[in-house]
Order: structure tokens, then sequence, then C-alpha cells
């Protein structure tokens, strides 16, 4: 091969590499980006612990207080799910015994509304402070880093304007005592109204609702 002939060939040669580098970083890039796996941050857990006014009793579960709320958390890409384990009828006393149904998993807030049953059936004061009390104190022994928000109640005046005070400072003392949050009460602006209440008088209308999600999330938003 005489020297012409050689630089033919070099030229030749460098000019393949040149053409074909390009091709090859384009089919490793895609590969290096199907390789890279997305690291999905797991949400935090908000519990709702209560009974049918935490269940939204008589409405679409979406329209309940709880629902507004995951609604809420929804729109403003809160890291954050919401569970809803209302049940109707629910006393202090039969919360205690299904709380650790709902205690698989870490929540990490934990809303705690019980004692109206209670006070409805006239049940002993010092056993639903007792009841509740010993709710959070589970909940705090398994998971001691969950914030617990405890919402106040009060009752209709048929019980008597004696049981009525009493059961009304049950909240705030287990509050204290307990040292956790506290709504001081759930109802505030729709107990008595009967545009706000279903025909029984007890339970919120949507528009009930929409009033009770406003309350709780003037206090929940703090612990966001």
């Amino acid at each position: 091969m005489n020297v012409f002939n050689k630089s033919i060939f070099y030229l030749l040669f460098l000019f393949g590499i040149s053409c074909s580098s390009p091709k090859e970083e384009r089919s490793i890039q895609p590969q290096t980006e199907e390789g890279e796996k997305q690291v999905e941050i797991p949400k935090k857990l908000i519990l709702f612990f209560g009974n049918s006014l935490t269940a939204g009793y008589g409405i679409e579960l979406e329209e309940s207080f709880v629902g507004l709320v995951a609604q809420r958390i929804d729109s403003l890409g809160m890291n954050y799910r919401v569970i809803n384990a209302g049940l109707s009828g629910e006393t202090t006393a039969s919360g205690l015994s299904r709380l650790e149904w709902f205690l698989e998993e870490a929540p990490d807030i934990f809303i705690l509304e019980l004692g109206a049953n209670d006070g409805l059936r006239g049940i002993t004061l010092s056993e639903t402070k007792k009841n509740l009390k010993a709710i959070i104190q589970t909940v705090r022994i398994q998971y001691p880093e969950t914030t617990i928000l405890l919402a106040g109640m009060q009752i209709p005046p048929n019980m008597g304007q004696e049981y009525i005070k009493e059961f009304e400072e049950i909240y705030p003392a287990v509050a204290a005592e307990e040292n956790v949050a506290l709504i001081p009460f759930l109802l505030e602006g729709v107990a008595g109204n009967p545009e706000l209440n279903l025909p029984d008088g007890i339970h919120p209308t949507e528009e009930g609702h929409l009033i009770v999600f406003e309350t709780v999330w003037k206090y929940l938003e703090e612990l966001l």
C-alpha cells in the first residue's frame, strides 16, 4: 500500500469513528435513564378516630368534615393521606376496645373524637375520662412521635345542668393532663341549629360539616 492509499484508508477510518460515536452515546443514554429509579416518599398518615360524627352519618363520606380535610390536603399537594375510622354508635369504651385494629401503622397525627355517645347514654363521667386517657396513652406508648388532637364535645341540656357542665370539663382536663392539642368544641356554630343538622337534631348536614371542617382545619393546619 503506497503512501497515498494509506492516507485515504486512515481518513476513511477516522471518518467512520466520528460518525459512529454519537450513535453509541444516544443508545446508551436512554438505557441510563430507564435504569434510574424514582424514589417515592411514603405519605404520612392522619387518622380520624371517632363515632358517627366522624363517619359522616346521613351524608356522603366525601362530604363529611373528614372527607373535606382529605380534599383540602390533596388540593394543597401535602404529603399526607387521611383514614376515616369513624363508627356510628361508638362510645369511649368500645373505641378503646377496637383501637388496636388501627394502630398497625404509625399515624403521624391522631384525631380523637369520642364521648358524645357516653354523654347521651348517661355513662359515668369518670369512666368516660378514664377511657379517653387510655386511648391517648395507648397511641402514645406505641408511637411516641404521634401528634394527638382531641375534639371537645358538649351534650344536650336534657341530662341536667350539673352533668352537662362536668361533661364539658372532661376534655380540657384530659388535654392538659395528657399534654395533647384540643379543639374546644367540635360542633361550634353547628350544634342546636336546625338548618345545619339532620332531622334527628344531632348529626350535621353537608352545610354543617363544612363549618365543622373549618373548625377542625384551624387546629389541624398548625400540626401539619
